[in-house]
């Protein structure tokens, strides 16, 4: 890589379009996630939201989805600082916590699909919140979100 910006720049540095390059298509960002009110310990689901494409891990309309789905978080410097549910392969946290971008992300790779092929991504794990009923989110709590990359 020419430009390696995420290893000399914090986040609050990174141009628009740096910052979009950070994210790796996983999707894990775009899972559901359960909020224990007593303790404020974050569960994911296999649950995706509606927008997510689950074949390429992408939103379907990513410009207009904050007024399609309220509830979508838009990411920001300060929100990947004080969001604790970050998974440990996401760019944002990687580049937050000083560390490097791994192999199979696509500003190390070149391709969009190796984030897919070292089992990174959430493709083929979800079902969309289309199919679910929300009071039935609890039975699709699953804890990979958390350890993906760990044999990548």
């Amino acid at each position: 890589m020419a430009d390696e910006f995420w290893k000399t720049k914090q986040l609050e540095e990174l141009s628009p379009v740096e910052w979009e390059s950070l994210c790796d298509g996983c999707g894990l960002c775009c899972l559901n996630k359960l909020e224990d009110w007593d303790t404020g310990a974050v569960a994911f689901t296999s649950v995706a939201c509606r927008l997510l494409d689950g074949s390429t891990c992408r939103c379907r309309d990513y410009p207009n989805r904050q007024a399609i789905v309220p509830d979508c978080i838009q990411l920001t410097a300060q929100e990947v600082r004080e969001i604790g549910w970050l998974p440990p392969t996401c760019g944002y946290r990687l580049v937050r916590d000083g560390e490097d971008l791994k192999w199979w992300h696509p500003l190390i790779s070149g391709d969009r699909e190796t984030v897919h092929v070292a089992g990174i991504s959430a493709r083929g794990r979800t079902v969309s919140e289309t199919e679910v009923d929300v009071d039935d989110f609890e039975d699709y709590l699953v804890d990979w979100p958390m350890h993906v990359g760990e044999k990548a």
